[in-house]
């Protein structure tokens, strides 16, 4: 085939993509076809979904003429072939002519394999192209390497998968392929460079070169902010932006809530600030694969552009195809998966109303309609609700979106201070001519505030680069080569401008010198002025600025005599002060580069006026005044009135330019264009004195502010240096200022370098007037101190404006002063304004009564932001607390923090409180009653609630200051306030005596309702024991529970003290523990005593430890017993040398009344002898004796004396629960066989038996197992710890009961038992034969588990069937792999698991790491992690773990001790301080 036959043309190719009939047939055959599509010649319609022409794909061969596409998948022999191409090429020449029509059907198997192998090879791209495997890198290799070939294997898959019914999959991959890649690789030509200050004409920068992160903030004010711009930047330089949300501009469609949508952000910013670059940046990352790749369309709109379309009627997607001709053919609405984002950029520049109440519903995309009506339903949702919207806009034109189509609210607040920085260090790759720059800009308090605008930073750029060029070239010519490191501030800095209008004008004239090097060749140091071009250009800014227009278009120029084509020109060669655009769709537009040039051009405009007509631009020609010349005076004094009636400020910016023009110095830099003065002196000091006598009328703040920036133009410091004497000598609060005065200490104060956190009112003056003068101070301020001040209700209505505007005040303090109950009236229309953010308001001692809670209720009810308020030491009353509750109980209400102390609130104010809690439980966290009289049913109000839990307070404070320091000690140590708790555990911590008496104190309180109190290891003494006795019995009627154990100290007369509080008939105790107290028989007797007088209640005594008792104690103990009252269920008598003759008495006692006691404990009294127990058997035979756990741990038991025991149980089998008989070693083969024929007793239900310690031989086991074999139904604890020598048979019976599915064992005990590796398969193949009920295993201290044990261990745990809660490794030799393995097993079934112990194992911080793993998982609901001494170095990752999962939730306690954690564990206690989990 000749070269020209083998290749298609563009149009060729095209035309199979977008529908046009091309045909590839053979010359032998022209009606049989290769691939026949179907019986007869088949139309590919639509291959692509942009096509409007149907089509015929046709391939055809002699070899099939009925059947469908046929691809030959034997293998081809090659070795015919490969002769027949490696023949010498004049053999093969002359054979080819003779050999063709034989070769045909060899050459067509080869071309089929090729075939075959090519679309096989695209075919596998495109399905990881459907599959979202590497994405960007078969797309970016589809269209990089893009051929006829590939273009034609594309077509056949999106035909054949339409003839398929597969259109997803086609328009998904032609998306990707086709009209994305198309998209982005258009956008990202277009948005990868910028141009500053310049559209079209000039050298480019690479954004990401030259890109500096704005500072975007989440949400602003709501109002329309009608200042001037420039101010809002000087406004918003002293924002604090730890109060401030952050959002990155990459993330602004990103929720900060999973549940909540996004879909339309408008974005605020002033003029210059970075809007449109923010777009740039968003668009381009997208283009480029970096960010955002969710979304699969982004269509850009400025709305500049599109005002050139105002007065057509299209579609949506008319729209688009216009703007984007790449996406022609794409249907937008085929399906929903498409994510689109349109970037309407520029809102301010629109000329249509946008009547969002006004047009009618459009929702279809292919309908036209008017372009206001397409972007109102656009934005509404009604067009293609599925998009995304980004809009942004100049404040003053953001109210045209109605709120409720807004998601979300930023501000793009321009550079912060470091980003200010790091913008003139990309700018300039001289480090020091950036620092110098930097330097510069940073002394001027105005320029330095003006860099928060990005434009204005290039304007600096612009101008201190050229002069410190400049400057360096005069110094290198007069040959003072050493001096050429002076910085801008060292060398003669007359020229260098300190003001915005030297900044201007020296930005003037650069750029004019520029111009006319760059087009006219000229290169004098001397400006050529183009007054004429100047002049016009400046009656357009002038009158464009009149009516707040920034985009002109070829019409606004003519009006102002500007030849468009000239204009074009100009802006060609002038390109950074008006700049001309060409918008993608037709039309030009024009603008100058920011608004301030616009304004200065402006200003520059009325002086040439003045010079040429000697009139001021302010003088109307048809007045009487028509041929009166006007002088430079009367033109800056009208325009200072002028700037001075306006209520936005639109005049402010001008109006400094035009004054700073007006100095000689400023002139001499426009000689050539401006004529020169002589009086200039005269006109500058008239100028000042007039602005000064403004500013003795009482002017609005930001009036004042912008007439002393005006004045700072004109280089008069005198009112500022005055104020700035005073604050230096600190004599204000004495000095008798003048408005003009106040008004300089209002400007000093804003501008000044530090930040503003307070403003305390008593360092001025305290008084109204001083509050009212300084306003727009408070106004910047995060903390408002005004309190005892003496203010009145006078100083409230300056105050609720301060609070009803974009203000930083979070706190006000207005304490001490009499604002009465009308102030308050007019301090709430500023609360209730949806623009106030005051978190705190202080209201104690103002006069207040309950009209003010009346006001303030409002309040509270409108969305207000207040959490915290204080109306302590105000006549409230009753009746104030009453109309409080109406705002407390609206839902609106998220007041955290309440204080009314010494208010008179009585019974019925507590009753309203808790009713408004009660409705509205869930935001007050702290609620301070001191010094109100609650009475007895206010009290319970109050407890009742706390019982709530949906209540969450957290503070509850009406004690008096003792018990309030009491309170607070103990919050301090159990983190939570003891009045909202019934338990108050203080057990271990050594308390002195202040702590105690404080403690005590609180106590005594009638609000502490305590039922339980443990003091146990306190280190109490005689006396601190007193104290606590004598608190309780003044408030004696709660407390059930008194723990005093391990307080050795407490002495006789702390035990008298205890004596009569247990006598006391309202002391209703049910619980006493003083075990390890040291108490002799004396104390005994004195206990038992009080006891005898008031017995009905106590059901649990605990004496254990105490070995003094002697026979006179244990016979007043057992004289108790014996009391028919006495209703006794619990003695521990643990470790108590009871004797055999004691044991007597006491088992003598319980005979006479044995109907009420549970539990016995008899543990370590080893010398109860052969008489002891059979005293105690004899008790147990008792059928009235109905006791539930006997503890006889450590009370050397022999064999004769366990069959006494069990001889008895067998008798009175049915009620013990729990035996205990550890540490007995004594026992032998017949005690273990005793005890076997009672476990077998189908009436013995014992539900727990220990046996720790006891000895137990392999024979032994064989015999228990074997009884609990015949009755497995009720044990449920078995404890066999520290029997050394069970050996293998042993473990292998017991193995045998625990695959017994009538053996329901909870609780399984084997520490220290020396279990192997072997034993350890056996017990866990029995337990996965019966995995359900094992709820706790102990295998601490067995050291020869081995990997292999612990695997089977872990193959145990993933067994879903096991729900083991409570598991017991400590000491095992754990390895990292064996932890590994042992985490994997949990991660597999984590829900159960409560208790994991892996103590004493050396699994070092990789076995960290793997158990953060478990706690990740979601339902992991661990409580108890110990890892004491695991050689664990660092627990980073367990931090990170707890912080970014839910475990903290359940986690009650972490060990970590004897671990060299080193810094990392002060991260960990962060993340636990607010959590409920305790860290050992």
């Amino acid at each position: 085939m000749s070269e020209k036959r083998g290749k298609m043309s563009l149009s060729q190719k095209q035309s199979v993509r977008s529908g046009s009939h091309v045909s590839v047939k053979s010359d032998q055959s022209k009606d049989d076809d290769i691939l026949n599509f179907s019986e007869k010649k088949t139309s590919i319609k639509s291959v692509r979904s942009g096509s409007h022409v149907s089509s015929s794909v046709s391939v055809k061969s002699d070899r099939s003429k009925d059947a469908g596409p046929v691809f030959s998948e034997e293998t081809t022999s090659r070795t015919k072939w490969l002769q027949y191409e490696t023949l010498d090429p004049d053999l093969q020449s002359h054979r080819n002519h003779k050999n063709f029509t034989d070769s045909l059907l060899q050459i067509f198997q080869d071309l089929e394999s090729k075939i075959i192998k090519f679309l096989k090879k695209e075919l596998e791209k495109f399905k990881k192209i459907l599959q979202k495997e590497n994405l960007q890198y078969f797309v970016k290799d589809f269209n990089e390497n893009r051929c006829s070939m590939k273009e034609a294997a594309l077509d056949l898959t999106l035909y054949f998968l339409r003839e398929m019914k597969q259109d997803e999959a086609a328009d998904t991959l032609e998306d990707e392929l086709v009209f994305i890649h198309q998209l982005k690789c258009s956008l990202k030509k277009k948005y990868q460079c910028v141009f500053e200050g310049i559209a079209k004409q000039g050298d480019s920068t690479l954004l990401k070169n030259i890109y500096t992160d704005l500072y975007i903030t989440q949400g602003c004010s709501e109002q329309v902010n009608t200042e001037h711009e420039v101010r809002q930047i000087e406004v918003a330089s002293r924002r604090h932006e730890s109060q401030e949300i952050q959002v990155e501009c990459k993330n602004v469609f990103e929720a900060p809530e999973q549940d909540k949508q996004i879909r339309t952000v408008l974005t605020k910013g002033v003029a210059g600030i970075g809007k449109s670059v923010s777009v740039q940046k968003f668009v381009l990352d997208w283009a480029e694969g970096k960010e955002n790749q969710d979304i699969s369309f982004i269509f850009p709109l400025p709305f500049r552009e599109m005002n050139l379309k105002e007065q057509e009627k299209l579609s949506l997607m008319d729209l688009i195809t216009q703007f984007f001709p790449e996406t022609k053919g794409l249907k937008l609405t085929r399906r929903n998966q498409f994510k689109v984002l349109f970037i309407l950029d520029g809102l301010d520049e629109f000329r249509l109303p946008l009547n969002f109440d006004g047009n009618g519903v459009w929702s279809d995309v292919s309908s036209p309609a008017s372009l206001d009506v397409l972007l109102t339903s656009l934005i509404k949702g009604n067009l293609l609700p599925s998009a995304l919207i980004w809009i942004t806009s100049r404040p003053a034109a953001a109210s045209k979106i109605p709120p409720d189509c807004i998601d979300r609210l930023t501000e793009i607040r321009g550079f912060n201070d470091a980003q200010k920085e790091e913008y003139f260090r990309k700018r300039f790759t001289d480090e020091n001519q950036a620092k110098e720059i930097i330097d510069h800009v940073k002394q001027s308090k105005s320029l330095f505030i003006m860099c928060h605008i990005p434009v204005f930073c290039w304007i600096s750029a612009t101008v201190l680069q050229n002069i410190l060029e400049e400057k360096r070239n005069n110094v290198v010519k007069n040959n003072q080569a050493d001096d050429v490191s002076k910085t801008l501030q060292e060398s003669n800095t007359e020229d260098t401008p300190k003001t915005l209008t030297q900044m201007y004008t020296h930005f003037l004239r650069f750029q004019i010198q520029q111009s006319r090097r760059k087009y006219d060749g000229e290169h004098t140091p001397d400006v050529s002025w183009d007054k004429d071009a100047i002049f016009s250009l400046g009656k357009l800014a002038f009158d464009q600025l009149e009516r707040n227009n920034v985009i002109f278009y070829d019409t606004d120029l003519e009006a102002c005599g500007i030849d468009v084509y000239k204009a074009s020109v100009y802006s060609g060669m002038c390109t950074q002060i008006l700049k001309e655009e060409t918008g993608i769709v037709l039309g030009t537009m024009y603008c100058f580069v920011h608004l301030s040039v616009q304004e200065f051009i402006a200003a520059l405009y009325a002086h040439l006026f003045l010079d040429i007509n000697k009139k001021s631009i302010f003088v109307h020609q048809s007045t009487e005044q028509e041929n009166k010349s006007e002088t430079k005076i009367d033109l800056l004094k009208t325009a200072v009135d002028k700037a001075l009636e306006s209520d936005n400020g639109h005049l402010d910016l001008f109006l400094r330019f035009l004054l700073g023009l007006s100095l000689q110095s400023n002139q001499r830099l426009l000689q050539g264009l401006l004529t020169q003065e002589d009086d200039n002196d005269k006109s500058r000091k008239e100028i000042v004195q007039y602005i000064k006598q403004k500013l003795e009328a009482n002017l609005s703040p930001e009036r004042s502010i912008n007439l002393f920036y005006c004045l700072n133009e004109l280089n008069d410091q005198t009112l500022v240096n005055d104020i700035q004497t005073h604050l230096n000598k600190g004599s204000l609060s004495s000095a008798d200022l003048s408005p003009a005065q106040w008004s300089a200490l209002v400007f000093v104060l804003l501008t000044s370098e530090e930040e503003l956190e307070e403003f305390e009112l008593q360092k001025f003056k305290k008084s109204d007037e001083c509050l009212i003068r300084l306003s727009a101070v408070i106004k910047t301020s995060k903390r408002a101190l005004l309190n005892d001040c003496g203010l009145t209700d006078k100083s409230c209505p300056a105050l609720a404006t301060v609070l009803g505007s974009d203000s930083n005040l979070k706190e006000l303090n207005m304490n001490n002063n009499n604002l009465q109950d009308l102030g308050v009236k007019l301090l709430c229309t500023g609360l209730k304004d949806i623009n106030c953010k005051l978190d705190i308001l202080r209201l104690r001692d103002c006069g207040l009564t309950e009209e003010s809670c009346s006001a303030l209720a409002t309040v509270l009810r409108s969305n207000s932001s207040l959490k915290e308020l204080d109306m302590s030491n105000n006549n409230l009353q009753d009746s104030g607390v009453k109309k409080l509750q109406k705002g407390l109980e609206n839902t609106k209400c998220t007041l955290e923090k309440l204080r009314l102390s010494d208010c008179s609130i009585t019974e019925e104010g507590y009753k309203a409180l808790s009713s408004a809690l009660r409705s509205n439980p869930s935001h007050l966290i702290e609620l301070d009653l001191t010094g109100n009289d609650p009475g007895p049913s206010g009290v319970k109000q109050l407890s009742d609630l706390l019982q709530d839990p949906n209540c969450q307070l957290k503070t509850l404070r009406f004690l008096g200051p003792a018990a309030d320091e009491g309170c607070q000690y103990v919050t301090g140590i159990v983190g939570k306030n003891p009045l909202l708790l019934r338990e108050l555990n203080l057990s271990k911590h050594k308390l002195g005596d202040t702590p105690v008496n404080q403690i005590a104190a609180l106590l005594q309180d009638k609000h502490c309702t305590l039922n339980t109190l443990m003091l146990s290891d306190c280190g109490l003494t005689d006396e601190g024991c007193s104290a606590v006795i004598s608190a309780l019995k003044s408030n004696p009627s709660h407390l059930r529970e008194l723990n005093l154990s391990g307080n050795k100290l407490l002495g006789d007369s702390g035990v008298k003290n205890l004596s009569d509080l247990l006598m006391n008939t309202q002391f209703k105790l049910e619980k006493l523990e003083l075990s390890d107290c040291g108490l002799t028989d004396e104390g005994c007797s004195a206990v038992t005593s009080a006891l005898k007088s008031n017995p009905s209640h106590l059901r649990e005594l605990n004496l254990s430890g105490n070995k003094l008792l002697g026979d006179s104690g244990v016979k007043n103990l057992s004289d108790l017993l014996m009391n028919t009252q006495f209703k006794l269920e619990k003695l521990d008598l643990c470790g108590c040398s009871i004797t055999e003759k004691q044991c007597l008495i006491l088992t003598s006692a319980l005979k006479s009344n044995p109907s009420h006691l549970r539990e016995l404990n008899l543990s370590w009294n080893q010398i109860l002898g052969d008489s002891g127990v059979k005293n105690l058997s004899d008790l147990l035979m008792n059928t009235q004796f109905l006791l539930e756990k006997l503890d006889l741990c450590g009370c050397s038991i022999t064999e004769k004396q366990c069959l006494i025991l069990t001889s008895a149980l067998k008798s009175n089998p049915s009620h013990l629960r729990e035996l205990d008989l550890s540490r007995n070693k004594l026992l032998g083969d017949s005690g273990v066989k005793n005890l076997s024929d009672l476990l077998m007793n189908t009436q013995f239900k014992l539900e727990k038996l220990h046996l720790w310690g006891c000895s137990i031989t392999e024979k032994q086991c064989l015999i228990l197992t074997s009884a609990l074999k015949s009755s497995p139904s009720h044990l449920r604890e078995l404890d066999l710890s520290v029997n050394e020598l069970l050996g293998d048979s042993g473990v292998k019976n017991l193995s045998d009961l625990l695959m017994n599915t009538q053996f329901k064992l909870e609780k399984l005990d084997l520490y220290g038992c020396s279990i192997t590796e072997k034993q350890c398969l056996i017990l866990t193949s029995a337990l996965k034969s019966n995995p359900s009920h094992l709820r706790e295993l102990n295998l601490s201290r067995n050291e020869l588990l081995g990997d292999s044990g612990v695997k089977n261990l872990s193959d145990l745990l993933m067994n879903t069937q096991f729900k083991l809660e409570k598991l017991d490794l400590c000491g095992c030799s754990i390895t990292e792999k064996q932890c590994l393995i042992l985490t994997s097993a949990l991660k597999s079934n984590p829900s159960h698991l409560r208790e994991l112990n892996l103590s004493l194992n050396q699994i070092k911080n990789t076995g960290v790491n793997h158990l953060c793993d478990v706690l990740k998982d979601s339902h992991c609901k661990l409580e108890r992690l110990r890892l004491y001494n695991c050689g664990i170095t660092d627990v980073s990752s367990l931090t990170q773990s707890l912080k970014n999962t839910k475990a903290l939730q359940f986690l009650k306690e972490i060990n970590l001790g004897d671990n060299k954690i080193g810094d990392s564990k002060q991260q960990l206690i962060d993340v636990l301080r607010d959590s409920n989990c305790y860290l050992r």
